[in-house]
């Protein structure tokens, strides 16, 4: 009956997604530099040379930290917000504001943040009018770049979960927390007996769109190390990496295409299981409260 309503979306959805998932997934077992270059089967060679290859474990490796410690880094600044913003006046102004950073495109957030941090920036400038000269570092250098980054990209994207988080706040029924008063609780018990189990399925969504973008990050790397060509190895996530390997980059201009779709299919299979671990964590916290 619904069919023929469904099936231009379903087309659509078919022809955009479907077949080049389907693709990809064909083109990570063979090796392919582009249009006018001989297309080879070669199995599994791809995956094997990735995860045997220093650079890719690298960045893998980075990926993850980067996923994990902004996740970490994002859910404490919205939990504070979910604190404090509550009974704040001018909470939707400031709700407003925090959110900013997070229309501005990541190139402008990488390239500002990078100004920041700069060995002649205003981070090591301050730290030496404050007569800390001692905690001033080289701050883009390739052994701490990773940290910056995670930096930059916490300020970024917190607005748009603490907006997120908030408005699953905003549909609690303020009769709980005038209870929760009367009994004598603080903000903290509160949060912890009202808020954090009112909000979990949201929190679970946030988790959910969070680890979909961590995996992903490209563009503030980019701005970061100022380059699209060899971003420092310490540097790279897996997408970065990946968009190397599509246009030759490590390769001496020598795109493998092959190895690339390979990627692709290691970060959907990362997120994929990430998403359903922090589904489970968050129905088997749901249980036990």
């Amino acid at each position: 009956m619904y069919m023929p309503l469904l099936l231009p979306a379903l087309i659509v959805y078919v022809v955009l997604f479907i077949v080049p998932a389907l693709y990809g997934m064909t083109l990570s077992f063979a090796s392919w530099a582009g249009l006018g270059s001989a297309f080879h089967w070669v199995g599994v060679k791809n995956y094997v040379d990735l995860f045997t290859s220093p650079v890719f474990l690298s960045s893998f490796w980075n990926t993850l930290v980067l996923t994990a410690v902004v996740g970490v880094a994002i859910f404490l600044v919205s939990c504070g917000a979910m604190i404090v913003l509550r009974s704040t006046k001018g909470h939707s102004f400031i709700r407003s504001a925090v959110f900013v950073p997070y229309i501005i495109s990541p190139i402008a957030i990488g390239l500002s943040v990078s100004f920041l941090f700069n060995p002649k920036g205003m981070i090591n400038t301050l730290l030496g009018l404050l007569g800390l000269d001692g905690l001033q570092r080289p701050w883009l250098a390739p052994e701490n770049i990773l940290q910056v980054i995670m930096v930059g990209l916490t300020w970024s994207a917190a607005g748009f979960y603490v907006v997120l988080l908030m408005s699953a706040v905003d549909a609690i029924p303020a009769s709980l927390y005038e209870s929760a008063q009367i009994e004598g609780a603080n903000l903290l018990q509160q949060f912890r007996h009202i808020t954090l189990p009112l909000t979990r399925d949201m929190i679970s969504v946030a988790a959910v769109l969070w680890v979909i973008a961590g995996i992903k990050t490209f563009e503030i790397i980019i701005a970061f190390t100022g380059t699209a060509g060899t971003p420092p190895l310490e540097a790279r996530s897996l997408a970065v990496e990946q968009y190397l390997r599509v246009t030759g980059g490590p390769a001496g201009g020598i795109p493998q295409l092959g190895s690339a779709a390979a990627i692709g299919v290691i970060m959907t299979a990362i997120t994929v299981v990430l998403i359903l671990l922090s589904r489970r964590i968050s129905r088997r916290e749901a249980l036990e409260m």
